[in-house]
């Protein structure tokens, strides 16, 4: 069985594309998997030992290209039984219809009748978890999910650091999908101050644009801190987190790699919901705090205040540090 799955555009959810992958895999060892996807996911497809051959989707993020698509498929007729697309979009189904797959799989969305021919209703309810998801598209007519998931696993390559004898904590302060995913920098330096008062090596960890948020960190910190961000590539920034001893993240592609590395981890949470996106690790510990107006899922606080990671104090997540074995 050759499939081909349509992978999606953001980190973290290729990271946890890896549940449907793995999930493939234990029903179908001998399948083969392929994915097409953004280039900047490949160093997470590489660290994935169910994937057979990695696929450059050549587009930039919510591009159209409908006869660039259509080209792209032509040239991958004849080689797949089956599609999976996970992304939402009538785009993203384009691919594999033009590549005549027999049965393409995904999700009811944007008019999509025709380009898939095995469609799926989600129940959001039934189908809490991202992840859920992602495997049940999986799933042939009137099989049932099972209650235990495989969990995402990524496979680091040996290297040594240049760092001293002390216990590394990974600082991940960005995130992609906007600031009300962001953790305050002046909380993370005012954590950072006391984590080096207690002879913690910091690591910074990030992309070129959140070299910004870093920066006001380390400066904060009065230059203590290492800074990664914007200086490794994704690739290196996965074996360098695997060298840490504990990770301490916003809700982000980061976070997701750190639980796929088993790493133990703390994870701030405001605008986005654990319930639906958790990290993937029962060495994880999740903070967040109630408030009536979150998880609003949105970019920016729509109120303004962003209470929801200003009122998450340095305090607690000190505590919590002390509660976590590594």
């Amino acid at each position: 069985m050759n499939i081909l799955i349509i992978g999606p555009a953001w980190v973290g959810d290729m990271v946890m594309a890896q549940v449907l992958f793995k999930f493939i895999k234990m029903r179908h060892p001998d399948a083969i998997i392929d994915v097409i996807a953004p280039d900047f996911t490949r160093p997470l497809l590489d660290r994935m030992p169910e994937i057979s051959n990695i696929l450059s989707l050549p587009f930039k993020h919510g591009e159209l290209a409908i006869s660039k698509r259509w080209k792209l498929g032509k040239t991958l007729r004849n080689q797949y039984d089956e599609a999976i697309v996970l992304p939402n979009s009538w785009k993203s189904a384009i691919i594999p219809f033009a590549a005549r797959i027999k049965k393409r799989t995904g999700f009811r969305g944007e008019f999509r009748y025709g380009l898939l021919n095995n469609v799926k209703l989600l129940n959001k309810k039934l189908l809490p978890l991202m992840i859920q998801r992602f495997a049940f598209l999986g799933l042939e007519k009137n099989e049932v999910l099972p209650d235990k998931l495989p969990k995402p696993k990524l496979i680091a390559n040996p290297i040594t650091a240049e760092s001293s004898s002390k216990k590394i904590i990974a600082l991940c302060p960005g995130a992609e999908f906007g600031p009300s995913k962001r953790w305050p920098e002046e909380h993370y330096a005012t954590l950072a101050n006391k984590l080096l008062e207690h002879d913690f090596e910091l690591w910074l960890f990030g992309s070129l644009k959140d070299k910004v948020i870093t920066d006001k960190i380390n400066e904060l910190t009065n230059n203590q801190c290492k800074n990664l961000a914007g200086t490794t590539s994704l690739s290196e920034a996965i074996d360098l987190l695997a060298l840490a001893s504990l990770v301490i993240t916003n809700d982000s592609g980061l976070m997701h790699i750190a639980a796929a590395l088993d790493k133990p981890l703390i994870a701030l949470y405001g605008s986005t919901d654990p319930g639906f996106t958790p990290p993937l690790s029962t060495k994880a510990k999740i903070l967040s705090i109630d408030l009536y107006c979150r998880p609003c899922f949105q970019r920016e606080c729509p109120l303004k205040h962003h209470r929801c990671m200003k009122d998450l104090s340095p305090q607690l997540v000190w505590e919590t540090i002390h509660s976590c074995e590594f």
